[in-house]
């Protein structure tokens, strides 16, 4: 798995994933969470776009970013997700448990009114 992480503006991070969500990168993801949230963030935009597959252990990372980052009040946002992700999210029902948006544009504007 590959990730790239981009800056909105100073206080929203945008990290993109390519490749595999499953135990290797499951750890990678947990790390690099926690590198961008000591910047002290308001928002974090997660792209799944280029995810060609994820297991149990990708949902796992999933959802401690969610939980990670509600316990310091920071919005996160799931977009662009591959119909890969989409289907892995529906059956673990997790759709209603983070938000999801359709572009970046919509997942960045669903971040400012977070704010």
């Amino acid at each position: 798995m590959n990730f790239r992480i981009l800056k909105n503006d100073d206080e929203i991070y945008i990290l993109e994933f390519h490749g595999t969500m499953d135990l290797y990168s499951s750890t990678q993801i947990k790390g690099l969470v926690m590198k961008i949230v000591e910047n002290r963030i308001e928002g974090l935009i997660v792209d799944l776009g280029n995810v060609d597959a994820i297991n149990s252990a990708g949902v796992g990372a999933l959802i401690y970013i969610s939980s990670t980052l509600k316990k310091i009040n920071c919005a996160l946002a799931l977009t662009n997700i591959s119909s890969v992700v989409q289907k892995t999210m529906t059956v673990t029902r997790l759709t209603g448990y983070m938000p999801i948006t359709r572009t970046l544009k919509e997942a960045v504007d669903l971040i400012n009114t977070a704010r």
